[in-house]
C-alpha cells in the first residue's frame, strides 16, 4: 500500500464522500424530472456487453433510496463518517477503499451474468438483466463505509434517534446481523452476489488491517498536528542559490556550495557557483 501511495497517492481525490453525494443529488433530480432515464444509467451487465459503456461509471448516480427526510440525515451521517475515515486513513486510502468496493460491484454484475448464461442461456437474459441492475447500487457500498467506521473507532458513541448513546461497534454488530439474514433469507443469488461483492472491500480491509486500525479521537488530534509539524518544516530550506534562487525542494539532485572569495554567506547552486560575480 504505502508504496503504491507514493507514486498515485498524488492523485487521489479529496472529499471523495461529498461528490459521492453530490452524485446521488444529480441522481435525485433525474428522478424528479424523468423517472425512466434513470434505467439507462444503472449498472446492466448485458447492456454493458452490448456497447453501453458508460453504465459502467454511471450507476453510482443512481440513487439507493428514494428521497425523504430520513434519507437526507443517513447522507449527512454517511458523510460525517466518511470525512472522518479520510482524515484519519489519509485521502488516498479512503480513494482505494471506496473505488475497490466500486469496482468488486462491477465484478459482481458481471459474474451473476455469467452465472445465469451458464444455468438459463440467453434468452430473457437482456429483461432479467436490466430488472436486476437495479439491486447493483451503492447501498452496499455505504454500508461498507459504516462497518469500517465502526471497525476504527469502536468505542466512539453517536446518538441512536438523537436521543439513545450507543457505541458503534454495537451498530456495527447490528448491520452485520442484518446482512446475515439478507444473505441467507432475503432474495436469492443475486442477492448473495451483490452483498459479497459490494463488501468484498471490508473484509479484505478487515483482515489486513484488524491488528492496527483503531485510533482514539484522541489519537486522531495527535496524528493531525503531526502532519502539520512535518508540513510547516517542510517550508524550510536548508540551501538556496544566490542568483537563481532555487532551493532543495525545486530539485533534489542540485548540489550547494558557498564561495570563498565572495564577501559573506553567498551560497550557490552547481550551475551558477563558478560563473556568478563575486560579491565584495
Amino acid at each position: 500500500m504505502s508504496r503504491f501511495e507514493k507514486k498515485f497517492g498524488k492523485y487521489a481525490i479529496s472529499n471523495l464522500s461529498l461528490i459521492l453525494i453530490l452524485c446521488y443529488v444529480a441522481g435525485y433530480l433525474i428522478r424528479l424530472i424523468n423517472d425512466r432515464f434513470l434505467l439507462y444509467l444503472t449498472l446492466d451487465p448485458y447492456a454493458v456487453l452490448h456497447g453501453q459503456i458508460w453504465r459502467l461509471f454511471t450507476w453510482v448516480i443512481v440513487p439507493p433510496s428514494s428521497l425523504d427526510p430520513f434519507t437526507i440525515i443517513m447522507l449527512l451521517f454517511y458523510y460525517n463518517i466518511g470525512t472522518t475515515l479520510e482524515h484519519t486513513w489519509g485521502t488516498y486510502r479512503y480513494n482505494v477503499y471506496l473505488f475497490s468496493g466500486m469496482l468488486f460491484t462491477v465484478l459482481g454484475s458481471f459474474v451473476w451474468l455469467g452465472i445465469q448464461f451458464f444455468i438459463g442461456g440467453a434468452a430473457g437474459l437482456e429483461a432479467t438483466s436490466l430488472i436486476v441492475s437495479l439491486l447493483f447500487s451503492t447501498y452496499y457500498i455505504n454500508m461498507s463505509i459504516f462497518l469500517a467506521f465502526a471497525a476504527t473507532f469502536p468505542e466512539m458513541q453517536v446518538l441512536l434517534m438523537f436521543i439513545i448513546p450507543v457505541k458503534v461497534k454495537w451498530l456495527g454488530i447490528l448491520d452485520g446481523v442484518v446482512l446475515l439474514y439478507d444473505f441467507l433469507f432475503r432474495g436469492g443469488l443475486v442477492t448473495r452476489i451483490v452483498i459479497v461483492f459490494s463488501l468484498l472491500n471490508f473484509i479484505i480491509f478487515f483482515v489486513t488491517s484488524r491488528s492496527h486500525i483503531h485510533m482514539t479521537p484522541r489519537q486522531m488530534k495527535r496524528r493531525a498536528e503531526f502532519k502539520q509539524d512535518i508540513r510547516r518544516n517542510s517550508k524550510v530550506t536548508k540551501h538556496k542559490c544566490a542568483i537563481c534562487g532555487q532551493t532543495e525542494d525545486d530539485d533534489p539532485n542540485l548540489e550547494f556550495r558557498f564561495c570563498s572569495k565572495c564577501n559573506g554567506n553567498y551560497e550557490y547552486c552547481q550551475q551558477h557557483l563558478f560563473t556568478h560575480t563575486h560579491v565584495k
